[in-house]
């Protein structure tokens, strides 16, 4: 099948621009009442029902001859980023306000910008003003749209004022496709089932997954979805190993497997696995009559102020070397959250929601688009649908890679995979990135206070104090 359409909103090149002091009338008081000298701004970008994105923005100013400016900071390339499914698009089609990106910018005192980065309103910020802009999300779905790329007047903050004396924003917005496959889960992980491609109401079998646990004498692992393993009043186990999925094509063939090669063990004197001594799996893709390296990901129990959370870090391999972190964040262990691989701006970025605000080096007001779509070509390996571009490493590419979608701890999981389509040319690289969802899945009972009781698919009869 086809993938899936998608549109990508990013926002970058932010910088605020004030009219330098000998310019303006010395009878007219400093703009937005900010000193020269140490300016601090920032901007809150909003989008729809996502959540606000908030960047600090360097500040220029204008000469007298306004052909030349002087900074206080460099620009960040990105700032904010936005995902959009199709149904969000055609919702956003009902309502024409659904379809405006706002950006308000504010100026504040001092260094201190923990209230601003929690979205919280203080007596120091001024509002400077704001720039709003309708996008059109429609025709983004087939090339990339340049919404704005250049100086706006931050009118609106003060009345009254000279032209000119206002400060202005530079901002890029871009708008561009963003096609991705979209996996799910027909189960937990841990009860061994089928994988889904969905495109729409569509949905089309491509993967099974088959889970087991070594060291355990408890027969083949589907029956445990469906039998009680160990009575209540058994002591808990002091270690969590030998888990592994492995995810095969339709054909039976393996073609992916995430291994748990480092136990899930609570730190001396505590029931939780801390960050000191974190669990680890690889995920493994075929070669030849062996299995090569392609990830590797560590998970750990951190302490939150509402609940605890799953922190995490991933690696990924090139010729059999783990290269810079391309994921390090955390999901929480109530909710459950998206476990997020996006080098938007050329640096490997993640998050524990869907929306990220990479920074990095990328030209956005180019009119290339890293979501439109090339050719496609016959798949590798075993033979699959998803030939598209040669591969590519994450850390030489843009754009986003993947998403994995989980619940919270206790709650019937079903992940839900999206891949973009320039990080799949063949079935393996589609099923090691649902390998690792499934390892992210997985890792959030791994992670589980010890002494709880695990679940009863992943509970073993075993005499060697494993769970």
């Amino acid at each position: 099948m086809d993938p899936c359409s998608f549109v990508r909103i990013i926002v970058g090149n932010l910088a605020v621009r004030f009219p330098s002091s000998s310019s303006s009338s010395s009878s007219e008081p400093s703009v937005s009442g900010i000193n020269p000298s140490t300016p601090n701004c920032y901007c809150k970008i909003k989008f729809k029902n996502f959540p606000r994105q908030i960047a600090s923005v360097p500040v220029t100013f204008r000469t007298e001859s306004e052909s030349e400016t002087r900074s206080s900071g460099n620009i960040s390339p990105v700032a904010a980023c936005f995902s959009l499914s199709k149904a969000q698009i055609e919702a956003s089609l009902k309502k024409p306000k659904w379809s405006v990106l706002s950006i308000e910018t504010y100026s504040r005192d001092g260094d201190n910008f923990s209230g601003a980065s929690c979205g919280l309103a203080s007596a120091s910020e001024k509002l400077l003003g704001r720039f709003e802009v309708s996008l059109d999300l429609k025709a983004a779905e087939t090339k990339t749209c340049l919404a704005n790329n250049g100086w706006v007047a931050l009118r609106g903050s003060k009345k009254g004022r000279k032209y000119g004396s206002d400060p202005e924003l530079h901002v890029t917005l871009r708008v561009e496709p963003d096609p991705r496959f979209v996996f799910q889960f027909d189960g937990e992980p841990e009860c061994s089932p089928q994988v889904f491609q969905v495109q729409g109401n569509t949905k089309q079998a491509v993967f099974t997954c088959k889970f087991g646990a070594r060291n355990s004498n408890s027969g083949d692992r589907n029956q445990l979805c469906s039998s009680s393993m160990r009575s209540e009043k058994e002591q808990p186990s002091k270690e969590r190993k030998g888990w592994s999925i492995t995810v095969h094509d339709l054909s039976g063939s393996p073609v992916a497997m995430a291994s748990m090669v480092t136990p899930f063990v609570p730190s001396p004197g505590s029931n939780r696995v801390n960050r000191s001594s974190p669990g680890a799996w690889l995920i493994l893709r075929p070669d030849g009559c062996t299995w090569k390296p392609w990830g590797r990901l560590e998970a750990w129990r951190e302490s939150g102020y509402s609940s605890d959370a799953l922190g995490y870090r991933f690696e990924l391999f090139q010729d059999g070397i783990a290269t810079a972190v391309s994921a390090s964040s955390s999901i929480s262990l109530k909710n459950g959250g998206s476990f997020v691989i996006d080098v938007t701006g050329g640096n490997t970025t993640a998050a524990s929601t869907p929306v990220t605000s990479p920074q990095g080096s990328w030209d956005l007001g180019s009119g290339s688009s890293a979501g439109s779509r090339p050719a496609s070509r016959p798949g590798s390996g075993s033979g699959s649908d998803f030939g598209y571009l040669l591969p590519q490493h994450p850390a030489q590419s843009r754009g986003f890679v993947m998403s994995a979608s989980v619940e919270g701890v206790g709650k019937r999981s079903k992940p839900e995979v999206e891949v973009g389509v320039t990080h799949v040319t063949c079935t393996e690289d589609a099923a090691a990135h649902v390998a690792l969802a499934a390892a992210v899945d997985l890792s959030l009972d791994a992670c589980r206070l010890f002494s709880q009781k695990l679940r009863k698919e992943l509970r073993q009869q075993s005499q060697l104090g494993v769970v």
